[in-house]
């Protein structure tokens, strides 16, 4: 694949942890630290050092139940697997590289990110042995015959890689991922050819298509169950039922990376798709809360708490339903974290309802043609919190919480300024706390979810005097 599109992505296991990918642009920035150690215990008097490069690979610690295919895939990714031993019993594993140049890549991928096998990390490392001797007993025929099922010339292949086609969910999304980042992480096990984004019974999934089944077979065991970030974004990985993808249009929902010549297309592939555009619907919400309003969707409500999670571009309120209004978001994935995370909460006393609209943006009022002010364009809003490439903010987004993270506090304003504002609109504040090393931050705590959401909406840009603009979001913690 050509390296201009794929710029190269640290993928790799913190310690503890269980994250793949460090160094996603816009992304939080995790460290990644090498996954392997010594054996002490070698097999067959291995007395040399494991770093001592050979075409031999000695795999550890893998589950009682692994099985021969499970291993191969592997070393597929690097090259031909030429031989295999198993020790069930250690729950141990020799493969045997094609060449020495194969098993160097092998150990050294490795070396960045721990192989996952059915939610067991497994340990990789040269052997002692410059090439394996087997004999012709049951548990070596085994693994001889799981041999030729991946040999490309053998008519069993499909049975070991039913397709080149995987379909990928990302479970559990807090941040952003994008096309590019999906494709960068699964470009380690071979060469992705095309590739669709999509939002689907409310999830956020992807088509990914290898020019062969052992790539796609070695890409789903190697990262079935792995967190892009660290405790959120989870891939669950699938054979699709799909033998090839047809993809239109090259953009940030599909890319056909054998066809550069594809338009960018105004229109999308003719799939379910995310798209630009939120659709919030709160259902009929009592006047009272606004003032002057019948039935009207709280204005502010179209920068936050939405904002909290990406940034809002366009707001069209309905002109018939103003109870209903359409959010665009500046891309798809902030849309599905906005939906993810607020819908059902509940807002001034009704249950929020929120589901990706079918339109693929907001459209302005043509010159000359008034709508009452129901279109609003914010593109140029200095409120967006993700503008900025690489923004701190992409790691503080957290589901909506009774307390509050408060910063950019002025020196000037003490705990009960603050207190009292966040109670100046009818909300219980439960607790407040200063953060020990830092008084421009602060926690505080309100009586409920609903009240913090309404306290974020009210409150957030608030001037505290001395050129400083209160900032506000949820908090991970609480007090």
């Amino acid at each position: 694949m050509d390296s201009s599109v794929h710029h190269d992505i640290t993928v790799g296991t913190k310690r503890g942890s269980d994250e793949l990918c460090s160094s996603i642009s816009n992304g939080p920035f995790i460290m990644s630290t090498t996954a392997n150690g010594n054996d002490s215990k070698k097999f067959k008097g291995d007395f040399r050092g494991p770093s001592v490069p050979s075409r031999v690979i000695h795999i550890r610690k893998l589950p009682n139940d692994i099985t021969e295919a499970e291993v191969i895939s592997l070393g597929l990714p690097f090259g031909d697997v030429t031989n295999l031993l198993m020790l069930k019993a250690k729950n141990q594993a020799f493969l045997e590289m094609s060449s020495e140049e194969s098993a160097q890549n092998m150990v050294g991928y490795y070396s960045t990110v721990m192989p996952i096998i059915r939610h067991h990390p497994v340990y990789v490392q040269f052997s002692n042995h410059k090439e394996l001797k087997t004999d012709n007993s049951p548990n070596q025929e085994r693994a001889q015959a799981a041999l030729r099922a991946f040999s490309t010339s053998h008519v069993d292949t499909a049975v070991a890689a039913p397709n080149t086609v995987l379909r990928v969910v990302v479970e559990n999304l807090l941040y952003p991922v994008t096309l590019d980042a999906l494709c960068q992480i699964f470009s380690k096990f071979g060469t992705v050819l095309r590739i669709i984004v999509f939002t689907k019974n409310n999830q956020f999934q992807a088509l990914l298509q290898y020019p062969d089944g052992a790539s796609a077979q070695a890409a789903k065991l190697s990262l079935e169950g792995q967190n892009i970030y660290n405790g959120c974004c989870t891939l669950r990985i699938s054979f699709s039922k799909l033998g090839t993808l047809n993809v239109k249009y090259n953009n940030e929902k599909s890319r056909d990376f054998t066809r550069p010549d594809l338009p960018s297309g105004d229109s999308q592939p003719a799939m379910e798709h995310p798209t630009l555009a939120a659709a919030f619907a709160p259902g009929i919400i009592s006047a009272a809360p606004y003032a002057g309003a019948t039935h009207a969707f709280p204005p502010a409500f179209t920068l936050q708490p939405a904002g909290v999670y990406g940034d809002v571009m366009r707001v069209k309120i309905l002109f018939n339903k103003k109870e209903n209004a359409l959010v665009q978001m500046s891309d798809s994935t902030q849309a599905q974290l906005a939906m993810s995370h607020l819908n059902g909460q509940r807002l001034y006393g009704k249950p929020l309802r929120i589901t990706l609209s079918k339109h693929t943006s907001v459209q302005l009022p043509r010159e000359g043609h008034e709508d009452q002010g129901l279109t609003k364009d914010y593109s140029n809003s200095p409120l967006h919190r993700f503008k900025k490439p690489g923004s701190k903010n992409y790691s503080n987004i957290f589901p909506p919480s009774a307390t509050l993270h408060l910063s950019n506090i002025p020196p000037s304003v003490v705990e009960d300024d603050l207190k009292m504002l966040f109670a100046s609109s009818g909300a219980m504040v439960k607790a407040f706390k200063f953060f020990q090393k830092d008084h421009k931050m602060a926690l505080i705590q309100m009586g409920s979810v609903e009240e913090a959401i309404e306290s974020l909406i009210e409150f957030h840009n608030h001037d505290l005097g001395e050129n400083h603009h209160l900032r506000v979001s949820f908090s991970k913690s609480s007090i």
